[in-house]
C-alpha cells in the first residue's frame, strides 16, 4: 500500500490534480476573503447607519429647551435595552449623569469605539457609539458588536469548512483521476516492455473514449503495427535471401571451381570467367536493389518531391517500351490518359522507375500477343494510375505474396529476375502515400496505383 501511494504521490497525473487542486482552493479562498471584507464593511455601514438614526430619533424629542422630555425619552430606550444590547448616555456639562443606562466618559464627538465595563455585560465586550451635543449637554448611543461578530463569525467558519471540504475533495478527485489516468500510462507502459521483449504483436489496450491518451494510443499501436510489419519483412527477407542466393553462389562456385580445374590442366577458362562474372552482376543487382529499397523506405528521397503530372511520366513510359514490346512479340497497344495534367507531388524519377517496372514486370511474364495498356484517371481527390494486360495474371492468394521481397511465382522461377520490381514498387508507393491494387482482368492483371493529389 505504501509504495502505491508513493507511486501516486510521484506521477505526474496527480500533481497537475494537485497543482489545479490548489490553484482552485486558493481562488476559493481569495474570492471568500474578499466577499468576506465586502460584508464586514457593508455590517459596518449599516450599523452606523442605525446608531445615527436612533440618534436622531432621541435627538428630536428635545425642543424649546425642554430637557425634561429628553431625560424620558433616553430613559425609556435604557429601559427597553435589558440586554444592554444598546446604551444610551445624557450627561450635563459637568459630565454629571442625567439618564441612561450608562455614563459616556470622554467620549470624543461622532463616531467611536469603546470597550464596556458594565454589571451584566461580558468583559472586552465592544461597542459602536455615536456622541453629540444638545443644548449644552451630551447625548451618546452605542450600539453592541456582538451580533456583526457572531455573524462573521458564522461567515469565517463557513468559508473555513467550505475550504476543507473543498480541498479534501480536490485532493481525492486528483487522486481518483490521477489513478485511473496512471492505470493508462502503466498499460502503455507495460506494452513498451513487452515490445522490448520482443513481442511485438502487444497492442496497448484502448478504452473507446476518443481521448488523447486514445489518439495518442491509436498513434503508438499504428507504429507498432508498421514495426512488427518491417520485422516481420526482414525476417523474410532474411529467409528468402538465404533460400535465393544459395543457388547463384553454389553455382557461381562451381563455375570457379570448374575454371580451377581446367586452368590447372592447362584449358582455356575464358568461358567460365565470363559465366562468373554474370553471375556475380547478378547477385549485386540483387544487393543493390536490396540497399534501394531501404533507402525509399527510409524516406530519404522526399527531400526531392515535387508537383509531378502523371500522365507525362506514364506517356514517356509507353514511349520508351513501345517498341520494347513489339520486338517481343507483345504490344503496348492503347495509352488512355486525362485530358487534363493530373499533378501529385513526388520523386519524378522514382515515379518513371516504378511503372518501368510494372511494364517490364508485364513483357518478361507475359506470352506473346499480350497487349498491355497504361492509363490515368481522376477518382474524387484521388488519381489512380493502372498498368493492365491480358496475361496469364496472378492467383488471387498470392497476390500480397509478391511485393515480398525476393519472392517469386513458382512458374517464373525459371525467368531473369530477383523478385525485386514489384518490393520496389511497393516501396515508392508507400513513400508517395499511395495504395497498391492488384485486380483481375479476366484473363489478365490490372496494378493500379491511386496517389493523393497535388495541394494548389
Amino acid at each position: 500500500m505504501t509504495g502505491t501511494w508513493s507511486r501516486l504521490l510521484r506521477s505526474t497525473p496527480f500533481r497537475l490534480a494537485l497543482t489545479f487542486a490548489f490553484l482552485f482552493v486558493l481562488a476559493f479562498v481569495l474570492s471568500g476573503a474578499i466577499v468576506y471584507q465586502m460584508m464586514s464593511a457593508d455590517l459596518a455601514e449599516r450599523l452606523d447607519d442605525t446608531i445615527k438614526e436612533t440618534y436622531a430619533v432621541v435627538a428630536a424629542t428635545y425642543a424649546d429647551n425642554d430637557l425634561k422630555e429628553l431625560v424620558e425619552t433616553v430613559g425609556s430606550h435604557s429601559m427597553r435595552s435589558l440586554k444592554k444590547e444598546q446604551l444610551f448616555s445624557l450627561t450635563d456639562a459637568a459630565g454629571n449623569h442625567l439618564a441612561g443606562n450608562f455614563t459616556a466618559a470622554e467620549l470624543p464627538d461622532g463616531f467611536s469605539m469603546f470597550d464596556a465595563v458594565l454589571p451584566g455585560v461580558p468583559p472586552g465586550a465592544e461597542y459602536r457609539a455615536y456622541s453629540g451635543s444638545i443644548g449644552g449637554n451630551t447625548l451618546t448611543v452605542a450600539f453592541s458588536l456582538s451580533e456583526t461578530e457572531e455573524l462573521e463569525e458564522v461567515v469565517l467558519m463557513s468559508f473555513g469548512w467550505g475550504t476543507l471540504i473543498i480541498t479534501g475533495l480536490a485532493v481525492a478527485g486528483g487522486a481518483l483521476l490521477a489513478s485511473r489516468v496512471q492505470r493508462r500510462l502503466d498499460g502503455i507502459a507495460a506494452t513498451m516492455v513487452d515490445v522490448s521483449h520482443g513481442r511485438l504483436d502487444t497492442r496497448i489496450p484502448l478504452t473507446g473514449k476518443g481521448d488523447d491518451i486514445d489518439i495518442v494510443s491509436n498513434q503508438v499501436n499504428a507504429a507498432l503495427d508498421r514495426l512488427s510489419a518491417l520485422v516481420e519483412g526482414m525476417k523474410q527477407v532474411s529467409a528468402n535471401i538465404a533460400h535465393d542466393l544459395k543457388t547463384p553462389l553454389n553455382r557461381l562456385q562451381m563455375i570457379l571451381d570448374t575454371a580451377s580445374e581446367k586452368n590447372l590442366s592447362g584449358q582455356k577458362v575464358a568461358g567460365e570467367l565470363a559465366e562468373a562474372h554474370a553471375e556475380s552482376l547478378q547477385i549485386n543487382e540483387t544487393f543493390d536493389a536490396l540497399l534501394r529499397i531501404a533507402q525509399i523506405e527510409a524516406g530519404a528521397r522526399r527531400a526531392r518531391f515535387t508537383d509531378v503530372d502523371l500522365g507525362e511520366v506514364l506517356q514517356t513510359i509507353a514511349e520508351i517500351y513501345a517498341d520494347v514490346a513489339e520486338d517481343d512479340g507483345k504490344s503496348l497497344s492503347s495509352v488512355q490518359l486525362c485530358e487534363t495534367a493530373e499533378r501529385i507531388h513526388g520523386d519524378r524519377e522514382l515515379l518513371t522507375q516504378m511503372f518501368a517496372n510494372l511494364v517490364e514486370n508485364a513483357l518478361r511474364h507475359c506470352p506473346s500477343g499480350t497487349s498491355i495498356k497504361l492509363s490515368v484517371t481522376r477518382q474524387g481527390e484521388r488519381v489512380v494510375a493502372s498498368v493492365a494486360d491480358n496475361g496469364p495474371g496472378i492467383p488471387a492468394e498470392e497476390r500480397e505474396k509478391v511485393f515480398q521481397r525476393l519472392y517469386r511465382l513458382d512458374h517464373s522461377r525459371s525467368t531473369p529476375g530477383s523478385g525485386l520490381g514489384l518490393s520496389l514498387v511497393r516501396a515508392i508507393a508507400d513513400l508517395h502515400g499511395a495504395s497498391i491494387m492488384l485486380e483481375d482482368c479476366r484473363p489478365g492483371l490490372a496494378v493500379s496505383v491511386s496517389f493523393p493529389t497535388a495541394m494548389d
